[in-house]
């Protein structure tokens, strides 16, 4: 199968009808063999009667429906692991982003030899209020990634099979999703100036809360990226760092007792610095310990309740 095109949802039933009709029309245009699914991410309006009636007339057609809003990074994992295609290209469900890029983004996949293509949204149709908090976003991810494309959030992306197989979304870890694949091994990643449309149904699901979780999310896979495998490297080295200061500390309190002072060591501030620091550094080692224990076992994280199927 050349295309899996997945389509994370939450209350969309108006945009359905005409995104699906236009993602067929681009596919056959182009000849090409593909699957459309849409993840309903706990959606409280009619969007899973809506996919339900689309597949009945279109067998390409998949669904999977949430019993609850886990969030978009959830609706995209559970889209990955179904995908059955050579590129699978996702899209947001409010007709903002366009199919008619589809093709420009599979020939740099399939035959430019790009691990991924992100989207970009050179020109954005929303609000200021959104447009200025993205580039601030785009900027910091930026610097602290090494990954030179303008527009990590576009929901416009394609990959080769292999990339979303070997890579795990959760929380608002979307948003990441060129920076996880690069620590995969995944260095071939690209971006296209694409279309951006005004949304023409429903509302937006934007929140201020996202550039916080967001923030949150970047500084965890900054972390995970260095030392997931190693987090021994990053505490045993703080711990080691703080004890040796402490143990200056104390060195030098005592040289001082015994050559120079008559006042005790614990009259002086200091000596609860040295003792802080060198207590900080033992916790902060055996830190490191715990977490060389328990790094990358957490089997649940990514497992969610999965209330219906359809051909998926």
């Amino acid at each position: 199968m050349h295309i899996s095109v997945v389509v994370p949802l939450f209350n969309e039933q108006e945009s359905l009808p005409e995104l699906a009709a236009w993602i067929e029309r681009v596919m056959i245009d182009n000849h090409y063999q593909y699957e459309l699914i849409f993840i309903d991410d706990g959606s409280r309006d009619s969007s899973w009667q809506v996919i339900e009636q689309l597949s009945e007339t279109n067998s390409q057609i998949k669904g999977i429906k949430f019993r609850r809003n886990y969030g978009k990074s959830a609706a995209l994992s559970e889209g990955f692991n179904v995908a059955t295609g050579d590129v699978i290209v996702t899209l947001d469900a409010d007709l903002q982003d366009s199919p008619d890029e589809i093709p420009a983004l599979y020939e740099m996949v399939a035959h430019e030899g790009f691990d991924l293509v992100s989207g970009w949204k050179r020109k954005r149709q929303d609000p200021i209020s959104k447009r200025w908090p993205s580039k601030l976003f785009n900027g910091v991810t930026r610097s602290m990634s090494g990954i030179k494309i303008h527009d990590f959030n576009c929901g416009l992306k394609a990959y080769r099979k292999e990339v979303v197989k070997n890579i795990e979304v959760y929380g608002e870890m979307h948003r990441y999703i060129p920076v996880l694949a690069r620590w995969a091994g995944f260095l071939n990643i690209g971006e296209k100036a694409v279309v951006h449309y005004p949304r023409k149904y429903g509302v937006t699901k934007f929140g201020w809360e996202r550039f916080i979780n967001g923030f949150l999310d970047l500084l965890s896979i900054s972390f995970v990226s260095r030392f997931g495998k190693r987090p021994m490297h990053l505490f045993g080295t703080l711990g080691l760092l703080s004890f040796f200061i402490g143990f200056l500390i104390s060195l030098y309190l005592s040289i001082a007792k015994i050559f120079y002072e008559q006042t005790r060591m614990t009259d002086r501030p200091i000596f609860y610095l040295g003792l802080v620091t060198m207590i900080i550094g033992i916790q902060l080692f055996l830190t490191g310990f715990l977490a060389e224990l328990i790094s990358r076992n957490s089997s649940e994280r990514n497992v969610y309740k999965v209330e219906k199927r359809l051909n998926a």
